[in-house]
């Protein structure tokens, strides 16, 4: 995504707590804790991966994006699908990603990644492109809805 920016990758994390469950060091129920919350937003809004589940090895992993910020209002802290992100980077000035890996198998869950997303990223130029391509988008809906109502008017 063009707006993503301050970006964390936390896979160094990740590869120090496998190491300590295959070490020992740490049991799988204490990494494999996933809220059913969690499974669930895995379920309707996860986006499935290639990569197997580092702790089972049965099920492939999905990741799950959470957004936060304060434009969100109600909506902060849902999950929501990875083409959804888009639309609603364009349309408010700065939001959080979370990413988490879930393995809806045995609840293996980790923090992936985190950024952030929104307009302020974007230069003048390109902020001029988007306001555009949505008043007339924008324009066209007007349009549309005129239109329907002359038709309902004519009956």
């Amino acid at each position: 995504m063009r707006t993503q920016r301050q970006v964390v990758d936390y896979s160094l994390q990740k590869r120090a707590v496998l190491r300590d469950v295959h070490n020992g060091r740490v049991g799988t129920l204490e990494v494999c804790d996933a809220s059913p919350y969690l499974k669930n937003a895995a379920r309707f809004h996860g986006e499935p991966t290639d990569e197997r589940c580092p702790v089972c090895r049965r099920d492939n992993l999905t990741l799950v994006h959470y957004i936060y910020g304060d434009e969100l209002k109600h909506s902060a802290g849902q999950a929501r699908k990875l083409a959804e992100l888009p639309v609603l980077a364009m349309t408010l000035r700065e939001f959080q990603v979370f990413v988490v890996e879930v393995c809806r198998s045995c609840a293996w869950n980790h923090l992936a990644q985190q950024y952030v997303l929104g307009r302020d990223a974007l230069t003048a130029d390109e902020l001029d492109q988007v306001e555009a391509v949505a008043s007339a988008a924008a324009g066209r809906h007007r349009e549309t809805g005129l239109s329907s109502q002359r038709r309902e008017g004519r009956r």
